[in-house]
């Protein structure tokens, strides 16, 4: 059942499909009319999203950004399966159907929040960042990816002290917003950072007086590899750690529980749902 924190906050809705472009590395990104989902969307929360009316098991996708006054959501996501590869075929103008927003999202308390996406991990981070633009934190955004980045990055207009020389890459939309950005790769691309996405953050927590970097709280989105590592990172500074989890799931709403993860909690180990209890957790119950 519904966990009761979500009653009446999770809506199905027909949304239509607005934009879908394709980027490389077979990544996509499609803005949908939804104006239910888009009033209440949180960063961390995701939608439930039928594919195809020939497959009837939806898929569990980020919301990486949602304006409430025009009622549309944005989701990015990799075609990597028969679900995503039907998805990637569907054109403005269709309709698809959608639960959401689903789950429980980020809360930052922290002056000083360091954001880390890796993949289809951005996402989160990129809405995160969003909600951030006009309170008063000063977020830095750290995002790593293996294929190509899905959107063009431009070197940054905004300095960052802790920030190796040389490393301007960023998202121009970021950039936009007045939120300090940047890159990470594997490869050798101008302006980005070559390496994971833990070691750009490493070297910017170590740049920072002990009295700041009490102000930092680490939030991400990734791989499991990924947000493993950044746990243990934080737990070197002793910093607090929260993580937006992606599992595999049938219901999404907390029916099935198909998508339970074994979590530390007061009374001990136990089994809790990503998709109503989470998927935003406590970093160090998750990987305790």
């Amino acid at each position: 059942m519904t966990h009761p924190d979500h009653r009446d906050t999770i809506f199905l809705e027909d949304s239509t499909l607005l934009t879908h472009e394709a980027h490389p590395g077979e990544q996509f990104i499609m803005r949908l009319k939804a104006p239910k989902c888009a009033r209440t969307a949180r960063p961390g929360q995701f939608v439930h999203l039928t594919v195809d009316p020939l497959l009837p098991l939806r898929r569990p996708i980020s919301i990486m950004l949602a304006s409430a006054e025009e009622g549309w959501i944005e989701l990015l996501y990799k075609k990597v399966g028969r679900g995503t590869g039907l998805l990637a075929e569907r054109k403005p103008g269709e309709t698809l159907s959608l639960l959401g927003p689903i789950g429980t999202p980020f809360e930052v308390k922290e002056k000083r929040p360091l954001l880390i996406g890796g993949g289809v991990g951005m996402p989160p981070m990129i809405f995160l960042a969003e909600s951030l633009r006009h309170v008063d934190h000063e977020p830095l955004v750290i995002l790593g990816s293996e294929v190509p980045f899905p959107f063009k990055a431009s070197p940054s207009q905004l300095l960052v002290d802790g920030i190796p020389e040389g490393i301007i890459a960023t998202l121009p939309l970021l950039d936009q917003w007045g939120i300090a950005c940047r890159l990470t790769n594997s490869q050798e691309m101008p302006g980005v950072y070559q390496g994971l996405v833990t070691g750009l953050a490493r070297e910017w927590l170590e740049s920072l007086e002990p009295s700041a970097r009490k102000e930092v709280g680490l939030y991400a989105c990734g791989p499991h590899p990924m947000l493993e590592a950044v746990v243990k990172l934080a737990g070197e500074f002793g910093l607090p750690v929260q993580l937006s989890l992606e599992e595999f799931m049938a219901c999404g709403v907390g029916g099935c529980a198909g998508c339970t993860v074994q979590v530390e909690t007061e009374n001990g180990p136990a089994m809790q749902r990503v998709c109503v209890d989470g998927p935003v957790f406590d970093g160090y119950r998750v990987f305790a």
